[in-house]
């Protein structure tokens, strides 16, 4: 057995260690578990997960319900996926054709997953979610995800996760690239698609996280080997403004959206400044929005979030109290929302009504109090 396969995390020699082609899938799986990353077997030559057992395979079977996990079997994909090394030494050394996938979830990681299939690129809308393509753009040579990817860190003054030479990369088979993140916080990233015409990041691009996987470094399929590029061999840490885009397009659960803060006293003395005045409900809101605004001098940093479901909380309450119509408040932070941070619209639409629906059980009345 080589040395590398002996090491334990603590050894600074593990650093520089990755499964390559020459090692066995039993130590690419052992790796893997000892970087911390729950690991479960592929189908031998694929990158799809080993099948599940017979009673697995009947339908209307569910894997919240299943024992197999527990009794030590690896039915139902990532939610088998362990760090024990025995359990790992049985799967792969009775088996040992299979290919290792990593649980993102449990093992905190954010993969982009960038394609490259040469086809056309599918309606405007659907390049870069969220961001208006206009038709005097000429989209000509966009073909695949490291163009989408591309364009979106331009857009941001950023360079492309494809090429950031500070993280983990690993190129595949067919031409694409997985650039690998550890989460640097406790938020619950979502998987999503490209292709999808629901959550996505870009055309073409990927998000593996939370309910996915993704190939083990080192794993060969029929098409080839899932091979690292360059000589770093650990993920960093999510870059912020990539971040900010997964937020933007709806990679949180809504149970992740900033809960409803008190009311700032900042808009409790700008509703006492007005003394109740529906004639001077402009000079409230100007006060109330002022923050929001402000974000918009700054790219990133600012607490966006958290401002807007203040603003928004603030102006349910105001709307509560019939000093403001609902529609005229969701219109306010929408537009103020939208010049402070653009692009972000539909995460924006979220906070809102999050903010509003609590801020409209909170009545709030000159003098500052919220009945």
């Amino acid at each position: 057995m080589p040395a590398d396969l002996r090491i334990y995390p603590s050894d600074s020699r593990d650093e520089g260690f990755l499964p390559s082609v020459a090692d066995t899938p039993l130590a690419t799986a052992r790796w893997c578990a000892r970087q911390g990353w729950p690991v479960h077997p592929l189908a031998p030559g694929r990158k799809t997960p080993a099948a599940n057992c017979e009673a697995c395979r009947l339908p209307g079977h569910s894997h919240a319900e299943c024992s197999c996990p527990s009794e030590g079997r690896w039915c139902h994909s990532f939610h088998a996926a362990t760090l024990d090394q025995r359990r790992i030494d049985r799967w792969w050394g009775n088996n040992p054709r299979f290919g290792t996938g990593v649980a993102c979830g449990p093992a905190g990681l954010v993969v982009i997953d960038i394609d490259a299939h040469a086809t056309k690129p599918p309606s405007r809308d659907r390049i870069l979610p969220g961001i208006p393509i206009s038709d005097q753009v000429n989209l000509a040579g966009l073909t695949n995800g490291f163009h989408t990817i591309a364009v979106l860190a331009a857009l941001r003054n950023m360079p492309s996760p494809a090429d950031d030479a500070n993280t983990l990369r690993v190129r595949t088979p067919s031409g694409g690239l997985h650039v690998w993140y550890r989460v640097g916080d406790n938020r619950s990233w979502q998987c999503s698609s490209g292709s999808s015409p629901g959550r996505a990041l870009a055309w073409q691009v990927d998000v593996r996280a939370n309910g996915g996987y993704i190939v083990a470094p080192g794993t060969t399929t029929t098409n080839g080997t899932y091979a690292p590029l360059g000589p770093v061999r650990r993920p960093n840490v999510l870059p912020g403004w990539l971040a900010q885009e997964l937020e933007r397009t709806g990679h949180l659960p809504a149970s992740d959206v900033p809960a409803p803060r008190a009311v700032p006293p900042r808009a409790q003395q700008a509703v006492i400044a007005a003394g109740g005045g529906r004639h001077q409900t402009h000079n409230i809101l100007a006060s109330v929005l002022a923050p929001l605004e402000a974000c918009g001098q700054v790219t990133e940093g600012a607490g966006f979030s958290d401002t807007l479901n203040r603003a928004a909380y603030t102006l349910g309450g105001l709307v509560a109290a019939s000093r403001l119509s609902h529609q005229e408040a969701e219109h306010l932070l929408l537009q103020t929302a939208a010049a402070a941070r653009p692009g972000q619209e539909r995460r924006a639409e979220q906070i809102i009504r999050s903010g509003m629906a609590a801020g409209l059980k909170r009545p709030l009345y000159p003098g500052g109090s919220a009945r």
